[in-house]
């Protein structure tokens, strides 16, 4: 730990890592959450709009569908975000972009703020809409950008700050989400604008920052500049055995096109790996992690949690997901990535299904509310500090450098889509199945976790051909073909 502090410490990646974390996923995290605390100001919002226009009140199942659509707009424009990202990254670069989608998230945050005022809930969706394309686009560069700028022994752990970030967003949310802070119906507006600050830090600090060093020499084959830039974010030094690396990669790779997302998905060669990453990141996403995110206020409401303490409890989410973020991050090299998917994934679905058999519980105890908010802490936990805190290190794991951009955008198409869809139709299935919808997301983590026992290697310390092999060994009830070479290969 010392030497990695000491590392971040000699130049200015640190502070580097810090503006692109605040103006990235942590958009990502307080929109998530920042959305529960305020949601019934929200919907009262829209009864009193709706009532203005057309002097009536609108149907209950109008008003969970319009929340519906403004909770699933964010994710709707973080997938045309991410969609994006192969066409820009190559012409633009990764710092120009971000300065872009910079503009994107402030302009989205104007506009939410002075939604309020003009009594529309349309500009709910349209800053909704705004702030989802800034954090789709964002987030994926984000990633490459940071990518591309570290050292080969700390790009797997500095990989998952994109994921502390992540949860610091989420618990940034909550606590101004709380009534003695901005948690207040009169304050709603200012409550969801208040990310937008941080995102005109970012855009006035990257200017003062170099392009990634990779990318300098990569695709500009300009040995000066990226040793430049490598001496602003690292601290003194020639780099030479990173710029050798560099050179002949780039050599190897002379000649060979960064693959656009259909050549990505027809290449037969990583065929085993697109499957595992889609149905990790699929099992990660449908887990109910996000949907207790966003809709944990009413969640709890459910489960008997007194309404003055839900946001306190919600509080505790944010916290618990922070720690098993940092945690994760600590222990992800040593423990490996198997580990913690096959543990996390078990403890999930374990935890589903005791929350299901808690809310069902007839005439419960006062106590039953609160072991049942323990339940969720710990399933919160077991996600951050498991496949959520692993999936991005299993992606730069398993695929050349020729491949990331198109494995990025297929990854934030996927998260973004399922996110959509399920901040539309969850409203609608916690209505109609109600505490038994746990049951349907435990399906998901059981998946996760049988299919990470059976048909993931793990990937630690592997170079993307060695996992490419591993994959190839890999027989449907999840033995090795070849052992002794396999060993061979590993040794």
């Amino acid at each position: 730990m010392d030497s990695i502090f000491r590392e971040l410490t000699r130049g200015k990646a640190l502070m580097f890592i810090l503006i692109l974390g605040i103006g990235g996923s942590f958009q990502t995290g307080f929109h998530n959450t920042g959305m529960s605390s305020p949601s019934p100001y929200i919907k009262n919002f829209i009864n009193s709009s709706w009532y203005e226009r057309y002097a009536e009140y609108p149907p209950s199942a109008t008003v969970n569908l319009i929340f519906g659509v403004i909770i699933s707009t964010y994710a709707v424009g973080g997938l045309f975000g991410a969609a994006s990202v192969k066409f820009v990254t190559g012409k633009f670069g990764r710092k120009k972009i971000l300065i872009g989608t910079c503009l994107f998230s402030v302009v989205g945050g104007v506009i939410m703020l002075t939604s309020k005022n003009a009594n529309s809930f349309e500009m709910i969706v349209a800053a909704r809409l705004m702030n989802g394309f800034g954090a789709g686009l964002g987030g994926s560069v984000q990633l490459i950008y940071l990518m591309e700028s570290s050292p080969k022994q700390l790009r797997s752990t500095l990989m998952l700050s994109n994921v502390f970030f992540l949860s610091l967003g989420k618990l940034s949310g909550q606590v101004l989400g709380l009534s003695v802070l901005l948690g207040r119906e009169h304050l709603w507006n200012i409550l969801l604008f208040a990310p937008a600050c941080l995102v005109v830090v970012q855009l006035l600090a990257l200017p003062f920052f170099p392009e990634a060093p990779r990318y300098l020499l990569m695709d500009g084959g300009d040995i000066v500049a990226c040793r430049k830039a490598l001496q602003r974010l690292w601290g003194p030094g020639e780099y030479q055995v990173e710029i050798d690396e560099m050179l002949a990669e780039r050599a190897a790779s002379k000649g060979v096109q960064v693959k656009s997302l259909l050549e990505f998905l027809q290449d037969s060669g990583i065929r085993s790996q697109i499957i595992a990453i889609a149905i990790i990141s699929a099992c990660i996403q449908l887990s109910g992690m996000s949907a207790i995110s966003i809709f944990s206020f009413d969640i709890l409401n459910k489960a008997a949690v007194p309404v003055d303490q839900i946001r306190y409890i919600t509080l505790g989410f944010g916290a618990s997901e922070v720690l098993a973020t940092i945690t994760s991050t600590l222990i992800v090299e040593r423990c490996g990535r198997k580990p913690l998917l096959l543990g996390g994934f078990s403890i999930m679905f374990t935890m589903l299904l005791l929350i299901t058999i808690m809310l069902n519980l007839k005439n419960p105890a006062p106590w039953v509310a609160y072991c049942t908010a323990a339940l969720f802490m710990i399933f919160i936990m077991c996600v951050s500090g498991g496949p959520s805190g692993v999936n991005m290190a299993l992606i730069n794991d398993s695929f050349e450098q020729s491949h990331h951009p198109a494995a990025m955008t297929l990854s934030g198409l996927q998260r973004w889509g399922q996110f959509a869809v399920l901040g539309l139709v969850f409203p609608f299935i916690n209505e109609g199945l109600g505490s038994y919808c746990f049951l349907l997301f435990s399906c998901f983590c059981l998946l996760g976790a049988l299919y990470s026992f059976f048909l993931v290697p793990e990937t630690k310390g592997k170079s993307p051909k060695e996992v490419s092999q591993q994959f190839k060994r890999l027989a449907v009830g999840g033995k090795f073909f070849g052992r002794n070479q396999f060993m061979e290969t590993r040794l």
